[in-house]
């Protein structure tokens, strides 16, 4: 097959989630609801976490954390979806595809690591409670934070730089609804087995490995919490590690199917639904899982609430 020279003024054309027909006034509403409905609830748990002063510990500080990233992961894919389903054009620039690449990689990276870090928090609380100031300390906690962060940005720009610097064929559809590595995989005119191996590899340091680490982490920390006496610790522990392990196994179970099976196993509709939910469904569940799971969110939520109306009186 023909190849095209790379250049930023090239374009590539985004097929969408499928062919909308006469429903995209009805998806662009959907979406553009359920997108309003995640910046909401990821806001609101940002705000009561800052503002009362009883989550002012490492672990409500991780959970703003992983509401930043689902902002910014949503805020990444769904505009740009929404938007084509009004529009003629589906379209989008070279340079834009690759920057979107460079940001879903950096985002789901620093989420998977956090998630990990956040097992880590809830293991050391509930099986070495007396060791918890100095295992979760203030720096410790930034430091988990800023290797997440750098880790996840070092690994996504090396794939970044690497798969756009590949020789695409003159065909530029991509059948997905945003740009990543495997739905761009199909796209490039030469044999990338070696560089799917490396995909693979990354894939499994950066997400497998913090999966095993919470099913390591959950592991004891349900020996221990069976070893509780008081039955309202064992509620409270069984309730907030419940709530984490159900984001997780969301999480790490699509991004894991998206990103460590080789270009022959991708089928273009299945990994359009199995992306839909680690970049729309999860940065929506998240905020109402932790919250409404969480007592200790729910009385913050209240008290903030209660305030704020006192104020306005």
């Amino acid at each position: 097959m023909k190849t095209e020279n790379q250049t930023f003024g090239a374009e590539f054309i985004l097929l969408g989630f499928f062919q909308y027909g006469q429903m995209n006034t009805v998806l662009f509403v959907t979406i553009a609801g359920l997108f309003s409905v995640t910046l909401m609830g990821n806001i609101i748990l940002i705000h009561v976490i800052r503002l009362d002063t009883l989550l002012h510990t490492p672990m409500y500080f991780l959970l703003s954390q992983l509401s930043f990233i689902d902002m910014m992961y949503i805020s990444t894919t769904v505009p740009k979806m929404a938007a084509n389903f009004l529009s003629n054009s589906k379209t989008i620039t070279f340079l834009g595809c690759e920057i979107q690449t460079f940001v879903v990689l950096t985002l789901g990276g620093t989420e998977a690591l956090l998630l990990g870090f956040m097992s880590y928090d809830r293991y050391v609380v509930i099986c070495h409670p007396s060791h918890y100031p100095v295992l979760m300390s203030k720096t410790i906690c930034l430091s988990m934070v800023t290797c997440a962060w750098a880790s996840s940005s070092i690994n996504a720009l090396i794939h970044t730089l690497h798969v756009f610097q590949l020789p695409f064929c003159t065909s530029r559809i991509i059948n997905h609804f945003f740009c990543e590595v495997p739905s761009l995989m199909p796209l490039v005119c030469q044999d990338t087995s070696q560089y799917e191996f490396t995909v693979l590899f990354s894939g499994l340091i950066i997400l497998l490995l913090p999966f095993m680490a919470i099913l390591a982490s959950y592991a004891r920390v349900l020996v221990a919490v069976y070893q509780m006496s008081s039955g309202k610790g064992q509620t409270k522990a069984i309730s907030t590690c419940s709530s984490h392990l159900i984001v997780a196994s969301l999480f790490y179970g699509t991004t894991l199917s998206t990103y460590t099976r080789p270009h022959s196993l991708h089928y273009p509709e299945e990994d359009k639904v199995v992306a839909v939910f680690y970049s729309i469904i999860i940065p929506l569940l998240n905020p109402f899982i932790y919250s409404l799971r969480n007592k200790e969110v729910m009385g913050a939520m209240r008290r903030v609430l209660g305030k704020w109306i006192f104020v306005q009186k």
